[in-house]
C-alpha cells in the first residue's frame, strides 16, 4: 500500500509539518502531501479548489484524467518511494491516486527567508547591492541574471543520508578548467556523510583535504558579481542549499587579496586599492614578529625609530604584553560579531579608549605595542577573506613564539617554512602560489595591476 508505506517513511502524525489531505476526484481518490512550510499556501489551496470544483466527464482509467487537470503544472511521475519521500521533505506535493504505485509530483514550493541585501562583510561603494540568500533556487537566479548564456552549467546533488542537501556545482563550459572541475566532481559524487548541517563548510571540509593547514583552498563569497567574475575567470562554484555563501575553487592566495571595490573604481584607482591591501596583509601578520625580533634580539636601528623599539622591563615581560595584546584584539573582534548593532559603537568606544587609555596608564602595555598591534588590526580587517586573516593571525602567533625560543633565526626559519608550506599547497590541481610558485611574470603583474577592460577582438 503505498499510502501506508508514505506514512512510515514521512513520519506522518509524528510531526506536525507534513500534512495530508484525501479528496474525491472523478470517481478516484486522491491523496495529498507536502510539507506545510515548504510550499506556497496560497498554490495548495488553489490546487484543492480545482479538484472540487471541476466537474469531469471522462471515464479514463488511471491518472489520465488527473494529468490534464494538472496539465499547466510542473510535474512529473514518480514510482521510486525514496525519491517520492525526498521529493515531499524538499517542498514538492505528491498526489497518491487509488494508492497507485505511480505518484504525481508538484513543484509548488515557497521556503521561507530573508530578502535579497548586500552582504556586510564585502560591502563597496559603487556596484550592486544585491547578495546571496539561502535559497538556492533564488542565488542561481541571481547568477543567471548575469549569465545570459547556454554555457552556463548546473549539476545538482544530493548529499547527506539525511539532510539531503541540495549542493550545485556550476561552471562556464568553454572557461572551466577540466581537469580540476573533474577532480571536483568525483569528490562530491564521492562524498558519504549524514548530514551536511554546517552546509558549505562541511563540504568543503570534505572535499578540499585541508583539514591541517589554516590557509583556505577555497574562496567564500555572498556577492553574485564575484561569483560569477570567478566563473570567468576559469573557476567553478558550489551552491549549497541553506548557505548564503558560495564556493569558489580553484584559487590561489592572490584571489583571497582581491576585492569587487577594485573593479568598481578606475584602472589607477583600483591598482592603488589593491597594492595597498596588499601591503596591509602583509603588515597585518609580519609587523609584530618584525617588531620583536628587533627587540628580543637587540637588532641596531636608526634612531628615528628608537621611540617605536623602546621598551620597559624584562624581555619575557614584553613577550607576555605581545601575547596579551594579541589575543585581547582577537577577544574584541569576537565580541564585535557578536553584538547586536544598536550596540556595536558603545562597545568600540570601551574598547578602544577606556580599556586602551587604562592598559597604557597602568603599565600593562607600552604605547608601541598598542600602535603596532593596532596596525597589524587594521591590516587584517582590510583582507577581503575571512578566512585568510584567520589564517594570517595563526601564523603570526607561531613566528612569535618561534621568536621567542630561536630569535631572528626563529623568524627566518618560521618564513621559510610558511613559503614552502604555501608553495606546496593545491587548490583542487592549481598551486597556491601561483604566478609566484610556478612563476609567471605576465600573470603576476594582472595580479598587481588592475588592468582596465577592452573590447574583444574579432
Amino acid at each position: 500500500m503505498m499510502r501506508d508505506k508514505l506514512d512510515q517513511k514521512l513520519g506522518y502524525g509524528q510531526v506536525f509539518d507534513i500534512k495530508r489531505r484525501i479528496i474525491s476526484f472523478n470517481n478516484q481518490e486522491l491523496t495529498i502531501y507536502f510539507s506545510s512550510f515548504l510550499v506556497d499556501n496560497d498554490n495548495i489551496v488553489q490546487l484543492l479548489l480545482g479538484f472540487i470544483e471541476t466537474n469531469y466527464h471522462d471515464d479514463a482509467f488511471g491518472n489520465k484524467s488527473v494529468l490534464a487537470h494538472l496539465a499547466n503544472h510542473n510535474l512529473t511521475v514518480e514510482e521510486n518511494l525514496d525519491t517520492i519521500v525526498t521529493n515531499i521533505l524538499s517542498g514538492l506535493v505528491a498526489i497518491v491516486i487509488n494508492d497507485e504505485t505511480s505518484v504525481i509530483v508538484l513543484d509548488l514550493r515557497n521556503y521561507p527567508g530573508r530578502s535579497i541585501g548586500e552582504p556586510d562583510s564585502e560591502k563597496v561603494v559603487r556596484g550592486s547591492r544585491d547578495g546571496f540568500t539561502e535559497s538556492i533556487a533564488t542565488n542561481m537566479g541571481l547568477i543567471r541574471r548575469r549569465i545570459r548564456s547556454g554555457r552556463l552549467r548546473s549539476e545538482v546533488f544530493q548529499i547527506g543520508d539525511y539532510s539531503k542537501t541540495d549542493v550545485a556545482l556550476i561552471y562556464l563550459d568553454e572557461f572551466v578548467d577540466q581537469k580540476a572541475l573533474n577532480d571536483a566532481r568525483d569528490k562530491i559524487k564521492n562524498v558519504r556523510t549524514v548530514d551536511l548541517t554546517m552546509s558549505d563548510k562541511a563540504l568543503e571540509e570534505l572535499i578540499a583535504d585541508n583539514n591541517l593547514s589554516p590557509y583556505p583552498l577555497v574562496r567564500y563569497t555572498e556577492r553574485p558579481d564575484t561569483f560569477v567574475a570567478h566563473l570567468y575567470q576559469g573557476a567553478f562554484g558550489i551552491l549549497v542549499d541553506t548557505s548564503p555563501s558560495a564556493i569558489l575553487a580553484p584559487t590561489t592566495i592572490f584571489d583571497h587579496m582581491q576585492h569587487a571595490e577594485e573593479f568598481r573604481q578606475t584602472p589607477i584607482s583600483g591598482t592603488y586599492l589593491r597594492i595597498l591591501r596588499m601591503i596591509g596583509i602583509i603588515l597585518s601578520f609580519l609587523l609584530m614578529p618584525i617588531w620583536f625580533t628587533v627587540i628580543e634580539s637587540d637588532i641596531e636601528i636608526p634612531s628615528f625609530f628608537s621611540k617605536v623599539f623602546s621598551y620597559e622591563g624584562t624581555k619575557n615581560y614584553v613577550f607576555l604584553q605581545i601575547i596579551l595584546a594579541e589575543v585581547g584584539l582577537e577577544l574584541l573582534r569576537m565580541a564585535s560579531i557578536h553584538t547586536p548593532n544598536s550596540l556595536s559603537t558603545s562597545m568600540g568606544l570601551i574598547a578602544g579608549v577606556i580599556i586602551g587609555d587604562i592598559a597604557i596608564e597602568l603599565g600593562l602595555f607600552t604605547p608601541a605595542i598598542v600602535l603596532i598591534g593596532s596596525i597589524s588590526a587594521i591590516g587584517s580587517f582590510i583582507t577581503p577573506s575571512y578566512e585568510l586573516s584567520l589564517a594570517n593571525k595563526i601564523v603570526k602567533l607561531i613566528l612569535l613564539f618561534l621568536i621567542k625560543f630561536f630569535g631572528i633565526y626563529g623568524f627566518i626559519s618560521g618564513l621559510i617554512l610558511l613559503i614552502i608550506h604555501l608553495a606546496t599547497r593545491k587548490s583542487f590541481t592549481r598551486p597556491y602560489l601561483y604566478p609566484l610558485i610556478p612563476f609567471s611574470f605576465k600573470n603576476l603583474i594582472k595580479q598587481l595591476i588592475r588592468f582596465p577592460y577592452r573590447n574583444k577582438q574579432h
